[in-house]
């Protein structure tokens, strides 16, 4: 190797070695300088600001519990108990919970010591161990109070609203009304409502005890009360899990019945026809360039809403996917059958059905119960624009703002419903297909 050589040589490998430097300090560059976009676009300063801790812990806590409502109207003093607040919930008449008591001045025991007590002239009591007792009249649309100006951050008060917040419960007083919570663990009344005489029974003596109620059965009873509950709605939660699984079906199985004899018009070995064949591959790419969500709002101003109006989304986006998939399939099938079937004077739809489409059925099913699968995630968002199935309730639920104990409820259901349906496609696929898995 001359001198000549070995200065080339060098100079490239200087030259490498600077690329590799200026390669290895360039990249994390563009990540962190990506980062630091990202961090003022979106304005990351401002979103921790907003961030409301409260909010964050009463939303979490509203999840995996309940709330029992004690209420004063202060315009004719009467007081009623409701779980969650709701009509649904509202204790019997002459009934209330075991931690209020008195007649003249009801007495509210959220526990730990922290109580609430209802006093003529539309006043309230407060006693909050530490803090001291709060007293608080309502007058007109005007609350009054004896709290001083320095409040701590877990009592919020003007002359119109009052709230504290403690560990054992929240008391909100307004001029119109005075409002208690009491926070307990579970989903109460998921079973049976106040009303239902099966409400605190236990299994045991529902299955195995004497009849509870005199016009029906124990069990049939308490299957009815359970499907007919008024506040978690077991069977408008079932029809709508029905509702979201026929969406998807109806539009992944049409779907794939339209995409399938349009495939052949785009597979270049069965369409020679290159207008045909490009008119119909641009058609794929039309339907399935459109989210299936837009096709559902343009759906939705045309037939109105309804089941029926997601199923029509998800066939037209699909319908596009399939098409593209399946004319791929047939691209690459093995012309040895065809061929022999043809020596058999196969016509030639008799060709397609005994020479083609054996060969293509296991990436088409595979492809369709895929989808089928994932279909069924999309339908749940699909429902809630066109008012249908399970996600119109986990809609309604969350614009309510106080039900999250149901919105945790529709979204285990939600997944329950994505893993039947994937264990359902997994056996389907082993089934028809022959793969392992399952």
């Amino acid at each position: 190797m001359t001198a000549v050589d070995i200065q080339t040589a060098k100079i490239h490998a200087d030259g490498l070695f600077r690329r590799k430097r200026l390669f290895a300090f360039g990249v994390p560059a563009v990540i962190l300088v990506y980062f630091a976009y990202i961090f003022f676009a979106f304005d990351v300063p401002g979103l921790v600001q907003r961030v409301n801790v409260d909010n964050a812990r009463t939303l979490a806590s509203d999840i995996w519990s309940h709330k029992v409502h004690v209420i004063r109207d202060n315009r004719n003093g009467e007081i009623a108990y409701a779980v969650e607040g709701e009509r649904k919930g509202e204790y019997p008449e002459g009934a209330r919970p075991g931690w209020v008591s008195g007649t003249d001045v009801v007495k509210v025991d959220l526990g730990g010591d922290t109580t609430v007590r209802f006093l003529s002239d539309n006043r309230t009591q407060v006693n909050i161990p530490g803090f001291g007792l709060v007293e608080a009249q309502a007058e007109g649309r005007k609350v009054t109070t004896n709290l001083p100006a320095d409040l701590p951050d877990w009592i919020n008060a003007s002359d119109r609203r009052v709230a504290i917040t403690t560990p054992e419960g929240r008391i909100t007083l307004t001029g119109s009304k005075t409002e208690v919570f009491n926070y307990f663990a579970g989903w109460e009344l998921f079973w049976f409502t106040l009303d239902s005489p099966y409400h605190g029974v236990g299994i045991g003596q529902i299955l195995f005890g004497a009849q509870i109620d005199p016009g029906r059965g124990n069990i049939n009873g308490a299957v009815a009360d359970f499907w007919h509950n008024k506040m978690w709605r077991h069977k408008d939660i079932a029809w709508a899990i029905g509702e979201t699984i026929l969406m998807a079906f109806l539009g992944t199985m049409g779907a794939a019945i339209i995409a399938l004899p349009l495939a052949f018009l785009a597979a270049k070995r069965f369409t020679p026809v290159l207008l045909l064949r490009a008119a119909t591959r641009r058609l794929f790419d039309f339907v399935r360039g459109v989210d299936a969500l837009i096709w559902t709002v343009i759906l939705a101003r045309a037939f109105g809403p309804g089941p029926l109006t997601g199923a029509l989304a998800i066939l037209i986006t699909d319908t596009g996917t399939f098409g593209k998939t399946f004319s791929e399939a047939l691209e690459n099938v093995d012309d040895k059958q065809i061929e022999g079937v043809t020596s058999t004077g196969a016509k030639p739809l008799q060709r397609y059905r005994f020479g083609v489409i054996p060969q293509v059925v296991p990436v088409l099913l595979a492809q369709v119960l895929y989808f089928l699968e994932s279909n069924t995630r999309s339908a749940t968002i699909i429902g809630a624009i066109t008012g249908g199935g399970i996600g119109l309730m986990l809609t309604q639920a969350i614009q309510t703002q106080k039900d999250w104990e149901e919105v945790a409820y529709y979204i285990i259901l939600i997944i329950v419903m994505v893993m039947l349906m994937d264990w359902l496609s997994g056996w389907l696929r082993g089934k028809l297909i022959g793969s392992k898995d399952g």
